[in-house]
């Protein structure tokens, strides 16, 4: 047990980090005068929970509850318009208006909605399931007498002690009171909440800090008083008293719920807020409703068949109305046999206006059909099984982390067909946000032989390809350096080896990495804040200087010793730790070594290290910042290593200053102790800079061709300064050599020198005068060049992008960017980029593509028409917040070409057809009731008109939705040209919706003319009898059925066995139908009895007048196509005849089909290479 003890109190100190050394005691500050007013009011009795009356700890993420679920589903249903009409068709068929009987109409109705009640609440059980997953996770909570119980995280209440272990997510808003250090010091990873994989550190406050036995609760009463729930993640002000005395809270002993315990064995905090109260939830939002461009379009098209079923039912209204006024005129009955003398008010002559609204009332109720009643729910059974077979697409899964894609939402399947702009993140997105120290630069010399992959694209871009080797994948992670001057202990014998060892040094000692020691095989691991230090700590172990131990106060490294050339353990006395802040853009440490000196190990970016160095500490600044200019061209992220030895008099007096500065309690605290750091940070030695790249993902050059190719112009959004962005651009082929960069920034001399003087006001409007004068000068150029777009790229820095996105400026600049090839917006703020994204969303009518990793990203995704997040290493925040998850970058190509164009060519389609069929059906209707003096009399069988849309023609359309393919996805992605069908929205123009109506006009009017011309002048059987009604409404209801049957055939590009079921088995159904309804008593039959049995399956007449009316149907468009076909193909109609003929691999024929696309690739290697030629055709025209 004791030794079991030790062990554990050994790991604790080994995990344990310098806090202490690098912050201070909590102080009162001006914000904590506010508790006890409004906003401040939350009183927390610790270990007392039935004290307070605040909310509990479940948290539902459902859109509905059990109660609520009915009348807010159907709500949800009846808020369609179509679902409200048939609705009130519904209602009004129980009146004498009804044309047919009310079960007939009621049956497809409930059926409908039914149908989509149950989708709904499937998928809400879903995410009922994942709620109580999470609410029944297990925590320890105090009951008591030092006893601590495992309870599930939704019986916690406001004031509940609890023990949260290591690697456990917190279950509410706690207060850290302790934890498994003895300065009450704890690791927090708050992915889930900004994205950042850096750990946090809390700290508990001092009275509690000794509490770190479940027994030292027993007696523990406390009392906090704080902030109301609000959503502010990074503030917190409260006060705990305890014994009477009061002590400050801050978010520094503020552990959140959603964030992990890391590196901490267990810790004890105190619930403040808990459920809806927690900041988590209150940063959640309903994420905005997103509806694609087709659908919107629906509404649209609903809304005119709308228009046309009032209009015809008008039309036949006012003829009914006139010739029901003529039946009986001066007691001359013109239409004797309807005995208008003695009729109901639906056909009295003595009141032909009533008559007529009656008559347009059931009109209404009759022309219903023309409006498809399982149009909603057969397009949402058609995208959710799209969206499946985009889960399930092998070829967008990603084996090494075993990540498939994720379509969260189905609403915007086919929008993913018609994107025409993407706005992408860098880092973690394009790149891989995993750093590999690859190059370094120590005492003006420049070692590493690694290879970038912009050095690489630089090599293609200037035709030198093979002067490079290919990037070799890292046999240790964060570790790509090969140079054999310096690996291998080789160091040595280099004529600076005393700079190198004091690099290498630093490297190992200056950071906050934690190691960890796996105990079965020995090797340490560490944990780092960022990977950058990762990387750092890793190129240090692996090049001789490993750090294997940090304790409270020390750090110990294993390294190379010069003169026994063996390796030694080396132990540095931490003394103090200056943080790294974006302020302060650096970080130090001070320590003593083993020989008593006292030194001061910095690392900073460029920018404001060379400024700190000493006159004698410059001897390789030259050679270093070319070295660094190098890197950066190469797309590596530098920091300066520096050095400086301190004399004990002047430690003393810092040790002084900076105590004072952290006890104070003045609002300036901060300020304060950046002055005393910078005292020290200064006379420093120079010994060289570190190069570490962020590796572009695999694929990604690749998958930006072919959006290039595919019509799709890519923007790049990045928090990345704008040498590195540049560099990236260039890796990727959205920028190459003889591109003109138009560069809108606010970085230069004359600016800077302007910022330092004047009144904020003048400095501003001055500044915004100078973005609007650059981005004047860039259409200026623009337009000099004749619009050859393919020769321009902007790149724009934040500073001068939050001038340009304001209102009087936004569109000039928007006309700019769209004017160049390529555009990246450097510096950029996470509100920028929502901004910038709602921009091209709204000023360019185009749809927009945004994706990204991290939760700096999540305003870009949720503004885009549709947010694709990519589930990296930055957490799940932008995954969670997105409309579709791929786990690379690359992935996007098969995503845009492959799954978009299907879905938009099959939901368009799939529209068009149901309205054609609708159409086709309905008008026939208009036309009998035509025919019949508008007497609202239907042509078919109540059952027979219920059933059209539900049994008889849904199921063929469903297949196309889910099946069809124009191409395969190899030619997809072999010929990106037939992506702009979807671009242009080829598919689904009012031109071609309008002539799918019109076609479904005509194939009604020649169903109809024929069926009555055949049938009404002769004998229908060899009894002699005519066609009645019923004889010729099943006739014409057969061919109906046929001809919208024969259509899909026509319509569908890819026949799978299911669709040949559908299709053919929807007729059989059709005559199965016939058969055994008309086979039922005449009670339940009515005017369909024996109809097919014993009138229409005997007589030759129905199968000749059937097979004659289709061919005859069929003809106007086959003939249609075959010449659209021939002589007028569409990108998918060239491709499937150049597949037929075998011409796939000509490069003629391939040529052709690039050459006709309406916007040419201007980005990415395919565009580069034409470039080339150009300039050598160019050259090759100027010789004599």
């Amino acid at each position: 047990m004791a030794g079991g003890e030790r062990k554990r109190r050994r790991r604790k100190l080994q995990l344990s980090k310098l806090f202490t050394l690098s912050s201070a005691k909590a102080c009162f500050k001006p914000a904590h005068s506010q508790i006890g007013r409004s906003g401040f009011s939350r009183v927390v009795y610790c270990n007392q929970p039935e004290s307070a009356d605040y909310c509990d700890n479940y948290v539902r993420t459902t859109k509905y509850t059990l109660p609520s679920f009915l009348p807010k589903s159907l709500f949800e249903q009846f808020r369609r318009v179509a679902n409200f009409y048939f609705l009130v068709v519904g209602i009004l068929s129980f009146t004498p208006l009804a044309p047919y009987t009310a079960v007939s109409a009621i049956v497809p109705l409930t059926f409908v909605i039914l149908a989509t009640m149950v989708k709904e609440g499937v998928e809400d059980w879903r995410r009922k399931q994942q709620d109580i997953e999470v609410n029944s996770r297990k925590v320890g909570v105090h009951r008591g007498n030092g006893d601590f119980e495992l309870k599930e995280w939704k019986t916690l209440r406001v004031g509940d002690v609890l023990k949260v272990e290591k690697n456990d997510f917190f279950p509410a808003d706690l207060v850290l009171l302790s934890s498994s250090y003895e300065d009450a010091v704890c690791y927090v990873e708050t992915m889930n909440l900004d994205g950042e994989t850096n750990l946090k550190l809390k700290q508990g406050v001092e009275v509690t800090m000794s509490l770190r036995e479940e027994v030292d609760f027993r007696d523990f009463d406390a009392f906090i008083k704080c902030e109301d729930p609000n959503a502010n993640l990074y503030s917190f002000v409260g006060t705990m008293e305890l014994k009477g005395v009061k002590y400050p809270l801050s978010p520094q002993q503020l552990l959140l719920r959603g964030s992990k315990l890391r590196n901490t064995d267990y810790i004890y905090g105190v619930v403040i807020f808990t459920g809806p109260d927690t900041k988590v939830v209150q940063n959640s939002t309903e994420p905005p409703s997103k509806r694609s461009m087709i659908e919107r379009k629906m509404d649209k098209i609903i809304y005119l068949m709308f228009l046309m079923v009032v209009s015809l039912a008008f039309f036949g209204a006012v003829l009914f109305g006139i010739t029901t006024r003529k039946d009986y005129q001066n007691g001359i009955m013109t239409r004797w046999y309807l005995k208008p003398d003695d009729s109901t008010i639906f056909f009295d002559p003595q009141r032909a206006p009533m008559a007529a609204v009656c008559h347009f009332l059931s009109a209404l109720m009759l022309n219903s059909y023309f409006i498809p009643i399982s149009l909603y729910v057969s397009i949402e059974i058609v995208k959710v099984l799209q969206s499946i077979f985009i889960n399930r697409d092998i070829h967008m899964y990603y084996e090494e982390a075993d990540k498939p894609a994720l379509a969260r939402t189905s609403n915007l399947n086919e929008e993913l067909g018609q994107v025409g702009t993407v706005l992408s993140d860098k880092t973690g997105t394009l790149t891989c946000n995993s750093m590999e120290f690859i190059k370094c630069s120590i005492a003006g010399t420049a070692y590493g032989r690694g290879v970038t992959e912009v050095e690489m694209a630089v090599g293609r871009s200037n035709g030198s390809g093979n002067e490079y080797a290919f990037a070799a994948e890292p046999a240790v992670k964060g570790f790509n350096f090969r140079d054999e001057r310096i690996m291998n202990g080789n160091w040595v014998k280099e004529t600076h080896a005393d700079v190198i060892q004091k690099f290498f040094r630093l490297l190992a000692v200056c950071h906050t990495v934690i190691p960890e020691v796996n105990e079965d095989t020995g090797k340490i691991s560490y944990e780092a804040e960022s990977p950058d230090e990762a990387a750092f700590v890793i190129a240090a172990r692996e090049l001789g200087f490993e750090f294997f131990i940090r304790t409270q106060t020390t750090i110990s490294v294993r390294e190379l010793d010069v003169v026994t050339g063996g390796r030694v353990e080396r132990m540095y006395k931490v003394l103090n730790v200056l943080e790294f802040s974006s302020s302060r853009k650096r970080m130090s440490v001070i320590v003593r070594d083993e020989d008593g000196k006292l030194l001061l190990l910095c690392k900073g970016a460029d920018s404001v290290m060379f400024e700190r160095l000493s006159g004698n500490g410059r001897k390789y600044e030259e050679e270093t910042r070319d070295h660094v200019n190098e890197y950066a061209d190469a797309g590596l992220r530098t920091l300066i290593l520096a050095y400086r030895e301190l004399d004990e008099k002047e430690y003393e007096v810092f040790t002084e200053r900076i105590s004072e500065a952290k006890s104070s309690v003045s609002a300036d605290r901060e300020v304060l102790i950046d002055e005393v750091t910078e005292k020290i940070e200064k006379d420093l030695v120079l010994l060289g800079a570190t190069a570490v790249e962020d590796k572009l993902q695999n694929g990604v050059p690749d998958c930006i061709d072919k959006l290039a190719q595919a019509g799709i112009k890519i923007w790049v959004l990045t928090g990345d300064k704008m040498e590195t962005a540049i560099n990236i651009g260039f890796a990727c082929s959205l920028l190459r050599r003889e591109m003109k960069q138009i560069i809108i920034n606010l970085e230069t001399p004359e600016i800077q020198q302007l910022e330092k003087s004047g009144e904020k006001d003048v400095i501003a409007e001055a500044l915004k005068e100078n973005v609007l004068r650059q981005i004047t000068n860039g259409k200026v150029q623009l337009k000099a060049s004749g619009g050859n777009s393919e020769a321009f790229a902007l790149i724009i820095d934040g500073k001068s992008l939050t001038y340009a996105l304001e209102n009087d400026m936004k569109y000039i600049f928007l006309e700019l960017a769209t004017g160049c090839a390529s555009v990246i917006c450097c510096r950029s703020s996470p509100k920028q980029k929502a901004l910038v994204t709602r921009l091209v969303k709204t000023g360019s009518g185009q749809t927009t593509l945004a994706i990204g990793d991290g939760a700096n990203d999540v305003g870009m995704l949720q503004e885009a028409d549709i947010g694709v997040g990519i589930s990296g290493v930055e957490g799940m925040q932008a995954v969670m917040s997105s409309d579709i998850a791929i786990a690379q970058f690359r992935y996007l190509e098969r995503l845009l070409l492959v799954h978009g164009h299907w879905c938009y060519r099959r939901i368009s389609k799939m529209i068009c057809y149901f309205f054609y069929k609708n159409i086709t059906f309905g008008f026939t209707l208009f036309l009998y009731e035509a025919y019949t003096s508008f007497s609202t009399t239907p042509a078919y069988n109540d059952w027979y008109l219920s059933l059209y849309s539900v049994l008889f023609s849904s199921l063929p359309v469903i297949c196309l939705g889910i099946f069809d393919q124009d191409v395969s996805a190899r030619f997809c992605l072999k010929f990106p040209v037939l992506y702009q069908e979807g671009v242009q929205n080829l598919l689904f123009s009012w031109r071609r919706i309008l002539g799918w109506m019109f076609h479904g006009f005509c194939s009604a009017i020649i169903i109809f003319f024929l069926c009555k011309t055949s049938l009404e002048s002769q004998a229908f059987n060899h009894q002699g009898k005519p066609a009645g009604r019923d004889i010729f409404g099943g006739t014409m209801y057969t061919c109906v059925v046929w001809v919208v049957s024969l259509q899909m055939v026509l319509t569908i590009s890819y026949f799978t066995v299911i669709q040949h079921f559908v299709v053919w088995g929807s007729v059989v159904v059709w005559y199965l139908f016939l058969t055994i309804y008309g086979s039922l008593p005449p009670r339940v039959s009515t005017d369909a009895y024996m109809v097919f049995l014993e009138t229409l399956a005997p007589s030759p007449a129905y199968w000749i007048t059937t097979l004659f009316v289709v061919l005859s149907t069929m003809m106007p468009y086959f003939i249609f196509s075959a010449i659209q076909m021939q002589f007028f193909p569409m990108s998918h109609g060239t491709i499937k005849l150049l597949k037929y003929e075998d011409q796939c691999n000509d490069p003629g024929e391939l040529e052709l089909v690039r050459q006709a696309s309406v916007r040419p690739a201007l980005v990415g290697f395919t565009a580069r290479i034409e470039a080339i030629k150009r300039s050598v055709m160019r050259s090759h025209q100027r010789e004599p």
